[in-house]
């Protein structure tokens, strides 16, 4: 590789990462009050979804558990339900 393709090459890879670096540091535009409330909206809504799977996910390891029970002969005995983290 001659000197010349070299010095070419170092140039176009200090410009690229000059306008690299020139878009990483840019900004995005404010968010409107509609975008706000939609954001709100989709955020309450990933909470839900969130908190219902959850209560799906311990209905069906409580059945397992009582599956279990069930199987080995066991007593259940009936437990205080625990305290819900905040």
């Amino acid at each position: 590789m001659s000197a010349l393709k070299v010095w070419r090459t170092v140039a176009t890879a200090l410009v690229a990462c000059a306008i690299g670096a020139g878009l990483a540091y840019a900004k995005l535009p404010p968010l409107t009050d509609e975008q706000k409330a939609k954001a709100s909206e989709a955020k309450a809504k990933a909470a839900q979804t969130a908190k219902d799977a959850r209560a799906a996910e311990e209905k069906a390891m409580d059945r397992v558990v009582e599956h279990y029970k069930k199987e080995k002969g066991m007593k259940s005995v009936a437990a205080a339900p625990a305290a819900k983290k905040k």
